[in-house]
């Protein structure tokens, strides 16, 4: 243990065998509650409006916290810091007519995090926003959505699937 860690195959009780205890006070942290959803078919949304991506398709739900039906939001059931992730896939039905797009980490219905794209007349079809934030979460009330705002010069805003889940959200508890 010359570096500062311990590294062991075993932990035993004093006897040799058996279980050990863990006193009060010591706290063994996980990263749940944690989960990750992703979009399962192409969606379109309103022009130039902040819309709610409705994530219908979980990959992955420690603690049953996510609601992939009916309010499409994260609720934590323990208190402290999550790691919050999204990545959205958006853009326009139609070539060259992407104008504006941008993500949004929604805290109890109000924008917490978000990042977005100009192109200012450099139009194109496609593009991904990548966004995360650590947000304090109190394991009762609050609650995580995600958002997004596309607009187009012509064509439809559309929210893509293409690739493997490229548009995602997900989140996991990091600490108290």
């Amino acid at each position: 243990m010359a570096d500062g860690t311990l590294k062991v195959g075993t932990i035993t009780n004093s006897a040799g065998s058996g279980n050990i205890a863990i006193g009060s006070g010591v706290t063994l942290l996980s990263n749940v509650p944690a989960f990750e959803a992703f979009l399962s078919a192409t969606d379109t949304i309103s022009d130039a409006t902040a819309t709610k991506v409705e994530f219908d398709t979980k990959v992955f739900d420690t603690d049953n916290c996510y609601d992939n039906s009916t309010n499409y939001r994260f609720t934590p059931t323990v208190a402290g810091k999550y790691y919050v992730y999204s990545s959205l896939e958006i853009g326009s039905d139609t070539n060259t007519a992407l104008d504006t797009i941008a993500g949004y980490i929604y805290k109890n219905g109000i924008n917490y995090s978000s990042l977005g794209k100009v192109y200012n007349a450099n139009y194109i079809r496609r593009s991904v926003v990548t966004l995360s934030s650590i947000i304090d979460m109190n394991g009762t009330t609050d609650y995580l959505e995600m958002f997004t705002y596309i607009d187009v010069t012509s064509g439809t805003p559309t929210i893509f699937i293409d690739g493997a889940r490229t548009t995602k959200f997900g989140a996991y508890r990091i600490g108290a």
